[in-house]
Order: structure tokens, then sequence, then C-alpha cells
């Protein structure tokens, strides 16, 4: 570390984010290194840490011959102020290297409000921001995670992205970059080859057409390259990488705990869930598994708390097996055992008796919708029957506190839809002043959290119009007043987030130059109320020609060409299409453990079944 930097870590807020040397970073010999990767995540190191796709992959990167992989966070505001005002560049934890002495910079991005801390990353770290200005085989700029799978609002700044899951192609990917140093290879020759790695995809080597009205006219692959990229997936997650070492951070973070992946994919097809749908299929490791990675993670790290990570955690088709297992152990070492994810409609009092032995917090639900017509509408597949069985499980078990999710602004809902998110709070609360065996003197809270929809490409409501602000406001109003008892508690996200959220989930490729020009203006950390600023994004777009309401808030016709056509997630537009459709007419489709809808995903696996 330099005198510099020790004489300006202790005038920062939470100075251990940036120095490294926590329990179980990985260091090498520089001289047995030919490929070194900076790996960005574009927010805080509370954040960052707990990610655990950057875990794995920190762990795979690690693991290869001659590759040497270092972490690097978005430095907060006093620390970015610190550094400018020092010249002080972004640099790496391990090493304490400047980025921009990197071979490869790659970037995980899980949130579209991260997409103006990219920029200024690149910018604190010396490196030029666009794809074009960057030449030779240094400071390559390669992302994946969720948001890649619309790649196109950060398609100037990207020299190419990673689809899907990343065990194997990051593996692929260093060893061509590798061959490519050696060879000395031009960075157009390396792109060009990267391009064929299935999963790879190399914006520069696509052109995007326009219409006069502003829709894309065509996607057209240039050089020989596929007209359409395919994710990657990992088929069996009981032999894939998973870092049963894991660094110990120094600080708190917000998951400071062992994380334990269940499994991918979820068999629900709720019609608002990204995530439900670019993870098909469903793939589940076996409870020895879990169990064994379980133990190793927390004999390795000394953690006293591990959480079990997945879409639908009571959907593991051997839950109460897995559970028996973990539980035993996490018992008799006397860890605690954290279990999100859990569905009402599979809740049982087995199910309950297993929870309570791990913890006797409130429990959390995710009805999203107060009416049974809307949550057939976005095919949650559950009941209004089930909900209340559920609470009253709850509750006859000795709960008193009870955490409802929900959102606004869902295609084709109403007011009495909205309305009965409150009427729903209400029912439960009077289910537990019924029961007999409710403890005396204990009265119930039920909390309602409510999130703005945001339509998310690769999903049935990708061709939805998203609500304007003041829609959401006047429904925010009314659940407001509907509340009659102290005993529900309601809370929100802030609307303007979520707004810019849906312009940017659904942007094309000139949607990067509005993003430019929000970095400009001094944009950054835009999920972070003390940073977000909504007028200054308003002003960006704006300058760049383009309006916020042609991304949100317009619907998309049948036949228009979506900006992420291109890409292959396994699910199927016509699928996706269909399930729109019945989406207009309140109609359920099963989820895939009762019946196989099509939706084409299990091709990604040989046509086989999908379920794990």
């Amino acid at each position: 570390m330099t005198e510099l930097m020790q004489r300006i870590l202790p005038t920062v807020q939470k100075p251990a984010r940036y120095t490294g040397g926590e329990w179980g970073e990985i260091k090498k010999d520089l001289k047995d290194v030919r490929v070194r990767v900076a790996f960005c995540f574009p927010d805080t190191y509370e954040i960052g840490m707990s990610n655990l796709g950057m875990r794995i992959l920190y762990g795979v990167m690690n693991g290869m011959d001659g590759v040497w992989c270092e972490r690097v966070f978005a430095p907060w505001g006093d620390m970015e102020q610190a550094m400018r005002d020092n010249s002080l560049p972004l640099w790496a934890l391990e090493s304490q290297t400047p980025v921009r002495e990197f071979d490869m910079i790659a970037f995980t991005i899980g949130y579209e409000m991260a997409y103006s801390n990219i920029l200024n990353m690149l910018n604190l770290a010396g490196v030029p921001l666009r794809s074009k200005d960057r030449q030779g085989l240094k400071n390559i700029v390669f992302a994946g995670g969720v948001c890649a799978f619309n790649p196109e609002p950060l398609a100037d700044f990207i020299d190419f992205f990673s689809l899907g899951e990343g065990e194997d192609i990051t593996v692929e990917i260093l060893q061509l970059y590798d061959r490519a140093k050696a060879e000395g290879w031009s960075k157009d020759a390396f792109l060009h080859e990267a391009a064929k790695i299935p999963g790879v995809y190399v914006p520069s080597f696509y052109r995007h057409e326009y219409n006069a009205d502003g829709t894309l006219a065509a996607i057209v692959p240039l050089e020989g390259v596929p007209q359409t990229v395919t994710k990657r997936i990992i088929e069996d997650l009981d032999n894939a990488y998973f870092p049963t070492k894991m660094i110990v951070p120094s600080t708190e973070i917000v998951h400071d705990r062992a994380n334990l992946e269940v499994f991918r994919g979820c068999i629900r097809g709720c019609r608002f869930c990204q995530a439900g749908f670019i993870y098909r299929p469903v793939r589940a490791k076996s409870p020895d598994t879990l169990c064994s990675q379980g133990k190793a993670l927390c004999e390795s790290t000394g953690y006293e708390e591990m959480s079990l990570a997945s879409l639908s955690t009571s959907d593991h088709p051997q839950v109460e097996e897995m559970l028996d297992k973990i539980i035993d152990y996490t018992q008799e070492e006397h860890i605690n055992l954290s279990l999100p994810s859990l569905r009402v409609d599979n809740f049982s009092a087995e199910l309950l008796e297993k929870v309570s032995r791990v913890r006797k917090s409130g429990l959390t639900f995710a009805p999203e919708a107060g009416t049974q017509r809307l949550r057939d509408v976005i095919n949650k597949g559950v009941t209004e029957e089930e909900i209340l069985r559920t609470s009253r499980i709850a509750f006859q078990g000795g709960y008193t506190s009870v955490k409802l999710y929900f959102m606004l602004g869902l295609p084709f809902e109403s007011m009495e839809d909205v309305l009965g998110i409150t009427a729903l709070g209400q029912r439960v609360v009077d289910l537990y002043s019924s029961l007999p065996t409710k403890p005396k003197g204990r009265g119930v809270n039920v909390s309602i959290s409510v999130a703005t929809f945001v339509p998310k490409p690769f999903t049935p409501f990708q061709w939805a119009a998203q609500n304007t602000y003041d829609q959401i406001v006047e429904k925010q109003h009314a659940l407001t007043h509907s509340v009659t008892t102290r005993k529900i508690s309601l809370a929100w996200h802030e609307v303007r987030t979520s707004v810019l959220e849906g312009v940017i989930a659904r942007g094309d490729r000139r949607l990067g130059k509005a993003i430019y020009n929000a970095w400009k203006l001094g944009c950054k950390f835009d999920s972070w109320e003390e940073f977000f600023d909504f007028d200054k994004w308003q002003q960006a777009i704006a300058a760049a020609g383009l309006t916020m309401e042609f991304y949100a808030s317009r619907e998309r016709t049948e036949d228009e060409i979506l900006p992420w056509d291109h890409i292959d997630v396994g699910v199927s537009k016509a699928f996706l299409r269909r399930e729109y459709e019945r989406a207009s007419r309140a109609e359920v489709t099963p989820n895939c453990r009762e019946k196989c809808a099509g939706c084409g995903a299990n091709m990604l696996i040989g046509g086989g079944a999908c379920i794990g």
C-alpha cells in the first residue's frame, strides 16, 4: 500500500472496503501469471462481496494455471473524491495494482441501475470508456450477469458479453486470451475468435437498423458471426465448481454468512419474473452434495450462519431430505440457518416444524397481487385459501409476524386489484384474531411491501407498457387510505428508480448515448437514495434525442423486433407470446413439475426432461 493511500484511508468511511488482505483472498506470484483479470462489481464492497456468482467465478478463474483474478469494487463518494483530488487510479484489492495495468477487465452486472457506475469505474481507472477507443489486447472489457441478456444499452462500452452461467465459458474465454496474448494477436482477431465461443456476444459485429418510428428494423450479423447467440448452462450442478473456501470479509457486508446454492432455475412460470425464465431449465443439487458443501463452507470460513440460495427453496425436489440433513448439521454445530424463498402453496406444518427448529422470526411470503384474478394473470399459482392456510399454520406454530410482498402496476391491473392488497392483509389480521390458540398479550403484525412492476426482457410481459410515475403514485395513495389498522404496515420502493429501471431494461443500442450523458452529468450509484438524481437522467435521455416514454410506457406490438431478439435463453419467443395472451385472459399455466408447457428450455440439455 502506498504512503498516499495510507494517508487517505483514515479520512473515509469504512476504509476496510479498499484494503484487501481478508482471510481467504488469493494471491499469486507474478512470475507465474500470464493473464491478469480485474473482476469488477459496479457497487460497494458490501454489496459485491455478498454476490454468490462473483465468489464462484473468482474461484474458477484463480483455479486456472497462469491466471490471477483480483477484485475491484466501486468506491463510495468520499473515497472517489479523495482519489480524484490526489490523482489516485482505481485499483484491485489483492495487489493494489491499478486496474489499467490488467489484461482483462470483467464486470458482473445484476442491476440496470449500476450502468453509470460501470462508466465511472472505467474512468477512475483511466481506461477509455468506449470499446472503439481501446486498442490492442490490453484492457479488454467484458461483462456477464443477468443484465447481459439485453446487452444493447452497454454495447458502446463493452467489448464482448458472456451470456449465461460462467463456470465453463469463462475458462474458454481466458484460455483463448492466453493464446492470443502469447501469439501477439490484434484485438480484432481476438474478438473474431471469441465470437466463435458459444455464448459470447460481440456487439461490434452486429449492425442495428431502425424504422422511422424508432423501432428496430433489423439486427444484422456481420463478418460471419452467428445470427443468434445462445446462453451457456451447467447441466450437472453436483459436479460443477463451487467454492467451499471463500473470502471472509474484514468488514460487515449485506449477506455476511455462508451462502449455499440449492438449485438453479424455477419450476414456476410467474410471468413477471425474469430470473424464472432466463435460468431455465431447473437443475438441483442432491441433498448429500448440499450438506457436504455447506459443512465445508462453514468449516473453512468460521461462519455461524448459513443461507440456502435459490429462487424457491421449498421447490427443491427433495426438500424434506435436504432440510433434514442440513438442519441436523447446523443444530449440532450451533449454526443458524436462513431459509428464504419459501412458497405459500407448498408450505406445510412439517416444513414449518423444520423452519422453527432453525429460527423463530417472522415469515415472508410473496402473493405478488391482491386478488385472485390478478394472481392468475401473472401465473402466480397461489390462491387466497393457500395464503390464509399458510398464515394459519404459521400463527398456530407461534409466529406473530408475517411479511407479504406485492407489486403495483402489473399488466391488466385495476384499482380493485390494488385495493385487494390491503384487503388481503386485513384478512390475515382477522385470521390471527380469530384463533383461540393465539399467544396472549401479543398482537399480530402484517408488513406489506410493495414494489413497482418493471417489464423485463425474456418474460411474457416484455411487450407490456409500464405504468407511469403518476399512475403508480395514484395507486400508492389509494393503498395508504385503505389501511384501517395499525396491525398493517405499508412500505414501497422509490417509484422514479423503477421508472428509470424500466427505461434501461428494455433499451436498445441508442440508449448508450444517454447513459454516457448521465455519467457526464454526475450520475452514479443510481440505486442509492444519496446519489440518485432523476432530473439528470431525464436531461441525459432528452439530450440523446430519446424519450423515457418510448422505452418504458409503450406497449410493444407482437411483430416488433426487440433489441434482444438475437439472444437465445432457451425459452422461445413464441412461448412467451402465448403466455402474454394467456395473461390477458387470466389463464393459469401449470408449473413445470405438473405439466411441461413447451417453453423450449429442455433443448439446452439435449431435449430431455428438465426438472432437477
